[in-house]
């Protein structure tokens, strides 16, 4: 086929494309055009490729060239998937960006950039020989099988194959087969996409004559009670909406869609099915209710005006001074100029709370993207962005992969969140930074707010870096809220703690809900206790495939691993000695609720963590019952501290700060303060003053005290002293590198050889390798090394050259075998 072609093409230029593959390969892999396919292929379409011995993959069109692959000969594609390109061509300058700045490869970028459903899934078919006679007799027993299987149904899946016989490798016995010339194999490449279709309701127009209306009623009152409540519950909806869909008039009518397909069949509705977006596809009327503060129209001109000079500004505004009304006067700005916005949020909590509060002033002009969207869902947004069908996306880390046209404005809330970092897989990116550099590339303006900034962006600030602008009060004249400190060990001596809660809490608690108000409780660990130990001989379980003891949680009655994911059932006895004295050290969220509930058994209380909103719309239907006051008090992580706005809420209890304040890393202070000046934020945000309850065993803590005092520039100058003293950022930058095996003794010497070459290039700027704090997970043991880069005088992108240098070398020693080494640049 193939040779036909070339003969009747023979005039055409050959050409070759280098495509980025869905994988962790350091090149990009070449492969030749077939002369029909030539017009087809842009930079930035997807194509078919094939990559190893049998293995279709979806690879991203790089660069187009004429010359052939010197080292190795070009495969043809396979075909070419898009009419226009997916990927633009600055998303790919941004891909190989992201590529080198955080030390991984391209095809890592890709696999976190494009949704799931644009990385097709390529399914090998199975068909008989229809025109090839054959003895069954003398087929094995397998085979046999598998033949019968494929007389029932024409075509099957390797995969459906494997499940058939039970077993996971099926290719030797389909090649088998396809030598005997019994079957026929075809890869064929299956696109995910489906768009989403949804029945919706129409009333049949002889039924709007109201005399027509009423005899109908009369019929089925009699006849079908539930018919009548069906078209009941159609006239209600009717009056406030446009469309009616099935599902809608089954939920509001009670009715049931039985007697809705009745109704159908009697022509009494019409039902006409629908392509419908998969997003927000209401209509809402826009409306415009605030105005702006004085020193909020200061601080909105002032931004302005820096953004002439600066590309980059940090808002740092006290916790419910308006900022995010300063975005929309900003974000209608940029509309007006026919500009493209990204709203970063760090959380999806946050961004399925905003979202309705942005669509009150920017409807249809809005999209959203986050991990919790299905695989169609991130598509079609990706299509409406690239068709710059949206202006405005609200998103969390994963949105700058989005094919914007011409970005305008980055802002990116709550600047200071870790969740902007991910940590795995590849590409271990902030998305803050690259932010930035995206913005950079578009010639748009960043704009980083946060009531507690990261000492990085407030540094750059402070040196002129960014512009900087500050809203001191809050929005309304609202007070800052009350903050009290109570000591855990002082009430425990005097007795007068219940449980977890000091009497103080109980008190401020017990006083809100006879005001009707709400209350918000923070413990930032999940779970009911951390540890199962044995009172006679201290045994605690641990995880199988961690170095980590196992939580218990009561909803499941098992003891649960954190990082893997295993579970066991809590043992009656203890394993190691037989005692019957087992206990529950600790607490999480899940007995703070539990406990709360028998001192206070009328109070309605709900939990907010990664337990309770792993479903899709759970965590939605957690903060609607806030907003509606159907929760009095709501037991959280740290979910709850990130930027959650309810007018009722007046108390916050911090169940126990000491699991910030002594953990042991560098940014514990700034970790600290921020998590508990956002908690407290939450307290009193309209009207009336709040009250934040601190409970802990140091109340003279330096933090704590500073958190009180509303003192961010005091814990900001003390711990710059001892970031320029011990060498940490913003003065310097660090790169750390895991490596990883199953053998401890392995992995050490491995950590040591890599460690030694290091330092042959690097000197003292080489610390380690050290065990970290879980130094097992899922299996594998892990050393890690530090590398610590004066911000001056130094080259950055050599250092990294080095480094991939000398992990390359490391990589081809016999040593390196069964090793994983994992850069991780800016790893805080």
């Amino acid at each position: 086929m193939l040779e036909f072609a070339e003969a009747q093409y023979t005039d055409r230029k050959t050409l070759f494309v280098e495509v980025i593959l869905p994988l962790a390969i350091s090149k990009n892999y070449t492969y030749r055009v077939p002369f029909e396919l030539n017009d087809a292929v842009a930079i930035g379409k997807r194509v078919v490729v094939q990559f190893g011995k049998s293995k279709l993959y979806t690879a991203v069109i790089a660069a187009i060239t004429g010359h052939a692959p010197e080292k190795y000969e070009a495969k043809y594609l396979l075909d070419v998937l898009d009419d226009r390109p997916v990927v633009t061509e600055r998303q790919l300058q941004f891909w190989k960006w992201l590529a080198e700045y955080y030390m991984c490869n391209d095809g890592e970028v890709m696999n976190a950039a494009l949704p799931s459903a644009l990385k097709l899934a390529s399914e090998t078919k199975i068909a008989l020989n229809k025109g090839f006679e054959y003895d069954k007799a003398a087929l094995h027993d397998k085979e046999f099988l598998i033949v019968e299987a494929l007389d029932i149904q024409p075509e099957l899946t390797v995969s459906d194959i494997a499940k058939l016989l039970g077993q996971k490798t099926v290719m030797p016995i389909l090649k088998l087969l396809f030598e005997k010339n019994i079957i026929n194999i075809s890869e064929e490449v299956s696109d995910r996409y489906k768009p989403r279709k949804r029945t919706f309701i129409t009333l049949n127009s002889i039924y709007h004559d109201q005399e027509n209306l009423k005899e109908l009623f009369a019929i089925l009152e009699k006849r079908a009670p539930k018919q009548a409540d069906a078209v009941l519950a159609y006239i209600k909806l009717s009056r406030h909406q446009k469309t009616i869909s099935k599902n809608e008039l089954a939920e509001e009518s009670g009715a049931g869609t039985a007697s809705i397909n009745s109704l159908i069949e009697k022509e009494i509705f019409i039902a006409e099915e629908k392509n419908v977006s998969r997003l927000y596809y209401e209509d809402e009327d826009l409306f415009d209710t605030f105005e702006l503060s004085v020193q909020q129209q200061d601080v909105l001109a002032d931004i302005k005006q820096q953004f002439e000079q600066k590309d980059v500004l940090l808002l740092h505004g006290v916790t419910s001074s308006g900022k995010t009304q300063i975005y929309i006067r900003l974000i209608e700005e940029m509309i007006a100029q026919g500009k493209q916005v990204l709203y970063l949020l760090p959380e999806i909590a946050l961004t399925t709370h905003i979202i309705e509060r942005l669509r009150q002033y920017f409807g249809g002009n809005i999209g959203v993207y986050h991990s919790r969207f299905n695989d169609n869902e991130r598509v079609e947004v990706w299509q409406k962005v690239l068709n710059n069908e949206y202006k405005v996306i609200l998103g969390a880390r994963s949105s700058v992969f989005l094919p914007f046209d011409d970005l305008g404005l980055i802002i990116v809330d709550e600047e200071h969140e870790t969740s902007y970092k991910q940590f795995d897989p590849a590409p271990r990116y902030n998305a803050r930074d690259a932010a930035i550099f995206l913005a950079n590339m578009h010639g748009a303006k960043v704009l980083l707010g946060s009531a507690t900034p990261s000492f990085e962006s407030y540094f750059n600030a402070r040196t002129h870096k960014y512009g900087f602008a500050e809203l001191t009060e809050r929005y309304g004249g609202v007070e800052l809220p009350v903050i009290e400190v109570v000591s855990i060990a002082e009430e425990t001596k005097k007795k007068t703690i219940q449980s977890h809660f000091t009497s103080v809490l109980m008190l401020d608690i017990q006083q809100a809900l006879a005001n009707k108000e709400q209350v918000i409780l923070f413990q930032n660990r999940r779970g009911y206790a951390p540890v199962l130990l044995c009172k006679i001989c201290a045994y605690t379980p641990k995880c199988i495939n961690c170095d980590v003891s196992l939580t218990y949680h009561k909803h499941t009655g098992k003891l649960h691993c954190h990082y893997c994911g295993y579970k066991e059932d809590t043992p009656p006895v203890c394993p190691a000695c037989g005692s019957t004295h087992l206990e529950y050290r600790g607490f999480g969220t899940e007995k703070i609720e539990d406990e709360l509930s028998l001192i206070l058994p009328a109070a309605r209380i709900t939990r907010m963590d990664l337990d309770t909103t792993r479903s899709r719309n759970s965590l939605q239907n957690i903060l609607n019952d806030l907003e509606e006051k159907k929760i009095d008090i709501l037991v959280g992580t740290q979910m709850v501290a990130k930027g959650l706005d309810f007018a009722d809420v007046t108390v916050i209890g911090i169940i126990n700060a000491d699991a910030l304040l002594k953990f042991p890393d560098y940014r514990a202070n700034e970790r600290s303060y921020q998590m508990l000046a956002q908690v407290s934020g939450r307290a009193g945000r309209r009207g009336k003053q709040g009250k934040v309850v601190i409970q802990t065993y140091d109340p003279n803590h330096r933090v704590i005290k500073q958190v009180i005092e509303n003192d961010y520039h005091g814990l900001y100058f003390t711990e710059m002293e001892e970031r320029r003293s011990f060498h940490y950022p913003p003065f310097y930058r660090i790169i750390n590198l895991d490596i990883k095996h199953k053998n401890p003794e392995i992995v050490n010497n491995q950590a040591v050889y890599l460690a030694n070459e290091l330092r042959k290039n690097f000197g003292e700027r080489v610390i380690g390798p050290e065990s970290p704090l879980v130094s097992r997970i899922r299996n594998y043991y892990i050393r890690s090394i530090m590398l610590k880069f004066e911000k001056d005088g130094i080259s950055i992108n050599k250092v990294k050259a080095t480094i991939r240098e000398v992990i390359t070398q490391f990589q081809t020693t016999k040593l390196s075998k069964g090793s994983v080494v994992q850069p991780d640049v800016d790893p805080y």
